[in-house]
């Protein structure tokens, strides 16, 4: 299976940028994610990401780590940060840069430790995949939190997308699948991926499949574009 992401990620660090990712998405979206925003640092990060980092404590798992800004600077604080991510390119460069702590797999394979706080930045709830998988998704985190442990969260309610009507409902295709059900491929120097599934969700989504799940989930900040923070523990 290619690894575009790492092979992208690798490339900018090693002072071989020439292009960015191409995303193609199942909302008939053409799209790029600039290489240089895959490495920034704090100041440069959005507010949602800097307050998850603020509220980081103890132990912390970095899930999706890519090219490990979150685990550096929690690192430089002097927390005990893990950089989990599927991508060996990822975790490549996470290494060079300097993060001690690297798990090349899927969230969904890993269970050797247990932590305090649990990241999932840049919409990293979208490795659920699907609102089928949710519940799995949510149980496995849980089962890696230590008493007391704490999930940090963000995504984004993607309902913009979608064309409102004079009455401020919205056009959603009925196709049984839940709107925020995306399938991205994506293509670095003509070379593409396979394509994966990536879920945004909204808030009370979430929330709703937190309770069923015996989690709680708390609002912590909302973003300027229908994004926000949420703070997920069990009960």
């Amino acid at each position: 299976m290619a690894d575009i992401l790492g092979k992208a990620l690798m490339d900018y660090h090693h002072g071989n940028y020439s292009e960015d990712i191409k995303t193609y998405s199942s909302l008939d979206e053409e799209d790029v994610i600039p290489l240089p925003y895959l490495f920034r640092n704090f100041k440069d990060m959005p507010k949602l990401e800097q307050k998850a980092l603020q509220l980081s404590r103890g132990t912390v798992l970095d899930i999706g780590s890519g090219a490990g800004n979150h685990a550096l600077y929690l690192q430089n604080k002097g927390h005990k940060v893990t950089a989990l991510d599927n991508s060996t390119g990822a975790i490549s460069v996470c290494k060079e840069r300097g993060v001690k702590s690297l798990v090349n797999t899927a969230v969904l394979d890993y269970d050797k430790e247990r932590f305090d706080t649990l990241l999932l930045l840049m919409n990293g709830v979208g490795l659920a995949g699907s609102l089928d998988n949710l519940d799995d998704f949510l149980q496995h985190l849980a089962s890696l939190l230590l008493p007391n442990g704490q999930i940090l969260l963000d995504s984004s309610d993607i309902i913009y997308m979608f064309e409102q009507d004079e009455d401020g409902g919205y056009w959603i295709p009925n196709n049984d699948k839940y709107y925020g059900e995306v399938t991205f491929t994506m293509e670095y120097k003509g070379e593409k991926g396979e394509s994966f599934n990536w879920l945004y969700l909204d808030f009370n989504t979430l929330q709703n499949v937190c309770w069923t799940n015996d989690l709680d989930c708390e609002l912590v900040l909302l973003g300027d574009h229908f994004d926000y923070l949420a703070r997920v523990t069990k009960k």
